[in-house]
């Protein structure tokens, strides 16, 4: 993980009401948000060497950036009610663009790394406090886990993918996300469900899976609260 010189990095904008999103387009899951444009991209510039940590067994080439001004806004889109709640839920122009076998790969190098560090974190947390909210909120390391697991198999059924009710584990759903992703990528899956909705394409799948995972790592790692064993 090292600076890249004179390199600008494409991102788009998901601006709500209340809350902006600032992701990077080449980079699933390197996505923050704050309360307008100015605060999103600084606080998308902030967790660069984190992001970059959590790639680092990928290989995958992340540099991070000098400063916010090396972002480029290629694309601004309007949010809606899930922007302002807290979740990016509006995808970029991009994200249309058909998935390369060399994308596949990549994106499936991606999700294992972010997966890798969901298990890390919460191994580094159990049995340790996590610190509660402002108003003494927070789901427990539990409650955290099982959200992103009941999560991902919401976002696996989107992308038109099934699970089965007899194993639910947290690997027979990432096998399930990477099978199904590289059906989807490969065109075997149909653009509309049974009941007429869009199903999510496999770009948009893998940006919002690492975001959402990420998010939830971050959220261990700030609230451990390591003066209690």
């Amino acid at each position: 993980m090292t600076r890249k010189p004179a390199h600008k990095w494409n991102v788009y904008l998901e601006v709500g009401r209340r809350r902006t999103f600032a992701a990077a387009l080449d980079w699933p899951g390197w996505c923050r948000s704050g309360r307008d444009e100015t605060s999103a991209l600084e606080s998308l510039f902030e967790c660069a060497a984190r992001y970059g940590r959590i790639l680092r067994s990928a290989r995958l080439g992340f540099h991070i950036p000098k400063a916010a001004s090396d972002f480029v806004v290629v694309e601004r889109l309007k949010g809606n009610a899930t922007t302002d709640f807290g979740a990016p839920d509006v995808h970029p122009s991009c994200d249309e663009e058909p998935v390369k076998e060399s994308d596949l790969r990549r994106f499936q190098s991606v999700l294992r790394a972010c997966w890798r560090a969901l298990d890390a974190a919460a191994e580094m947390a159990e049995g340790k406090m996590l610190r509660r909210g402002p108003r003494g909120g927070g789901r427990s390391l539990n409650g955290i886990v099982e959200h992103v697991l009941g999560s991902e198999k919401g976002y696996l059924s989107q992308l038109g993918g099934k699970l089965s009710q007899s194993d639910m584990s947290a690997e027979t759903v990432r096998q399930a996300i990477l099978k199904t992703l590289a059906a989807s990528a490969q065109g075997e899956i149909l653009e509309y469900g049974p009941r007429g909705g869009r199903r999510w394409s496999p770009r948009y799948f893998v940006r919002r899976e690492a975001w959402h995972v990420l998010d939830h790592v971050w959220e261990i790692a700030d609230r451990l609260d390591t003066t209690n064993p």
